[in-house]
């Protein structure tokens, strides 16, 4: 049995050298490969001529790169010697980081060993035995000198790197003596490494910031909210990446393609050799819409104006203000411009978003696309739409009128009604396009479809659905209940036709005067013109793609069905009349048309609180388009929950200046022979 033993060792130890020697050598000694992805600059932002909107800015940085099979204590040794030469703050440290910290020092790890129960001391699972040391070291932390805690902050972030990954240890604020004295003992501190880190920056202040969005910070890395799909995208967790708006939509474009590098690691997990296989690409740069010069005209207007309004006591209570100007031709945004007011602090910030995520009751601005719906349905035809402007009475409600005294006019075509903003006309379309059975003071029935008909015409013009505009965050507006207790709510019904019962974006009321402007093409709305090459300047460089105007659909509205509501529109401004609603504009060349609203609405004293006190608010809107006869822009302004007895016009104010500031810097020649009470717009 021995010897049959022994013969059996000797021919395995044969298999083993001789005829399978080489191929386990070859195993021992065998490499790895794997590919290392390096950052690179992203993308920047231009206005529509050229000027930064954003730009990044280069730091110097201390990195570290964590090599195959790093210890803990290899990088415990690291960061000591790197926290006498760089001077960090340390932030957000746990008593789980000190404890790793400590425990990467073998003797320490030790002697928290020997201070554990001994039937602990001799665990064989190490991941159990290190979760005691460490909960022994967090209940008695020693006490760590400021240097010390450097050293922590520096082993956290080590630490927390996955094998191959670079990190930045300093990335702000690194002088130059650091840099020298980190330089000086890179041989004694494996993985560390000097290099560059870049911020964003704003060249032209806070202006458009809320539109541009924001990009996550080297620290805080990959949101939470999409992890995997960005780890699955081939991110590292440390990445930045947009998380708002345009950072975040067009977050592919501006990311750019890594740097890869193959690296060889032998056996003894050390890099044996690396080479660059492909050296990176930097972001693509977004060249917007936007004119900035125009953009910071509307937005100081805008400011001014609001302010005016605060100090007057009228946006006491007002959420802010927006303003939109556009290309009714294409959809590209020219500016954008909002502010969010805090109706407790009285603070007012940018909120230039708010015109595409936060809805409004307009008012008697969205009028034109009533009278438009009435002429597709057949109640009204452009030969034939004058009505009677007998105010309406229902039972147990009151009076339902506009805001003319009642009688002052006996009747009204469509022209004259939107000149001089007539809720009643647009309430009577409304019950005849739903059939109505009226007995005034008595009882008024509608077909149950009278909602779902004129939201139906609205949309034709964007009013109550998402524009499509190329940002994030776009909601479709409010819309209100058909019914209540089983029954048709006739009033609001009637509401609606004149613009107070739905809520709309700012966006989509600049869409819908777009298309009126037009001749009845739904453009979509974008902001981003075109998307070009970095050069090796940074600049952009060659166009690689450019936005084509999208129309999203054509009204069923003919030629002399909108040019009669261009005609009212025109009035609007033009009109005589004492009640005409928007003579205040009557003084620019080119002429201009539009409609303003005013909304009877509500807001809460306390807007935190949902029983505090209603108050009854005035909305002020305004949409127009210039020049009238061969529009190039058109707009859209609202300033949400006024109150007074006697408001200025703002929304005027505002769209004045936006009209005329256009004019002048896109060099609009006057109109020769123009009068202010010019009758016809063709």
């Amino acid at each position: 049995m021995v010897f049959l033993l022994l013969a059996a060792l000797i021919g395995q130890l044969a298999y083993l050298q001789i005829i399978n020697g080489s191929k386990f050598a070859g195993e021992v000694d065998r490499t790895d490969q794997t590919v290392v992805a390096g950052a690179v600059p992203r993308g920047l932002m231009y206005d529509v001529k050229g000027r930064p909107l954003v730009t990044n800015t280069a730091n110097n940085a201390i990195t570290y790169t964590k090599s195959v099979g790093t210890s803990a204590a290899q990088m415990y040794g690291v960061a000591n010697r790197l926290a006498n030469y760089l001077t960090i703050t340390p932030t957000n440290l746990q008593p789980r980081d000190y404890a790793d910290y400590y425990l990467a020092d073998a003797d320490h790890a030790k002697a928290v060993t020997a201070k554990l129960p001994k039937s602990q001391q001799t665990l064989t699972d190490a991941s159990k035995l290190y979760k005691l040391q460490a909960a022994y070291v967090q209940a008695h932390l020693p006490t760590f000198t400021s240097t010390q805690r450097e050293a922590v902050m520096l082993f956290k972030i080590m630490n927390g790197a996955t094998q191959l990954t670079t990190v930045l240890l300093k990335s702000s604020g690194v002088t130059v003596a650091e840099s020298s004295a980190v330089g000086e003992h890179l041989t004694s501190m494996p993985g560390v490494n000097l290099g560059t880190d870049w911020e964003r920056e704003y060249p032209n202040g806070s202006s458009l910031t809320s539109i541009i969005g924001t990009v996550s910070s080297a620290k805080s890395g990959l949101p939470a909210s999409g992890l995997t799909s960005y780890l699955a995208n081939g991110y590292a967790r440390n990445d930045r990446v947009g998380t708002s708006y345009l950072e975040q939509q067009y977050e592919s474009i501006l990311k750019g393609a890594k740097s890869r590098t193959q690296v060889d690691i032998g056996s003894d997990n050390s890099i044996i050799n690396q080479v660059q296989e492909f050296k990176g690409k930097a972001g693509e740069n977004l060249n917007l819409t936007i004119d900035l010069n125009y953009q910071k005209q509307v937005e100081k207007v805008l400011t001014s104006t609001f302010k005016s309004a605060l100090s007057n006591g009228a946006a006491r209570y007002s959420d802010g203000a927006y303003a939109i100007a556009m290309n009714p031709q294409t959809g590209a945004v020219l500016a954008v411009a909002g502010l969010a007011h805090d109706t407790k602090t009285n603070e007012i910030t940018d909120d230039a978003l708010g015109s595409i995520n936060r809805s409004f009751v307009m008012g008697s601005a969205v009028k034109g696309a009533m009278v438009l719906g009435a002429l597709q349905d057949g109640v009204i035809t452009v030969k034939n739409n004058t009505q009677v402007d007998t105010p309406i009475y229902l039972p147990a409600t009151a009076v339902k009128k506009s805001v003319y005294p009642a009688g002052t006019f006996a009747t009204l075509t469509a022209t004259k009604a939107l000149e001089v903003s007539s809720n009643i006309y647009m309430m009577r379309l409304a019950m005849k396009e739903g059939h109505a059975s009226y007995v005034p003071k008595s009882s008024m029935t509608l077909d149950d479809d009278i909602f779902e008909k004129m939201r139906g015409y609205f949309g034709q013009y964007g009013l109550g659905q998402k524009t499509g505009i190329d940002l994030p965050g776009e909601v479709s507006g409010l819309t209100g209940d058909d019914y209540a207790n089983g029954l048709l709510k006739v009033g609001s019904a009637l509401d609606l036709a004149y613009g107070n019962y739905d809520g709309y974006t700012l966006m989509q009321m600049a869409q819908y005067i777009s298309t009126v402007a037009n001749n009845g093409y739904r453009m979509k709305p974008y902001v981003v013109q075109s998307i070009a090459e970095a050069s090796g300047t940074g600049k952009s460089n060659r166009i690689v793609e450019t936005t084509t105007p999208s129309v999203l659909g054509k009204t069923g509205n003919t030629q002399a069905q909108l040019d009669l509501v261009k005609q009212g529109m025109w009035q609007v401004v033009h009109g005589t009349d004492g009640w005409t609603t928007a003579t205040s504009l009557n003084t620019l060349n080119p002429g201009v048309a539009g409609k303003t609203g005013t909304a009877q609405t509500f807001t809460r004293r306390d807007p935190t609180n949902s029983q505090s006190e209603l108050l009854e608010t005035t909305t002020q809107s305004f949409v127009g388009f210039a020049p009238a006869k061969n529009p190039k822009i058109a707009i859209a302004v609202v300033f949400p929950n006024l109150r007074g007895d006697d408001l200025a016009n703002y929304n005027l104010t505002v769209a004045k200046t936006m009209f005329s500031t256009y004019y002048q810097q896109y060099n609009i020649a006057k109109q020769s022979g123009y009068s202010a009470h010019e009758t016809k717009l063709q």
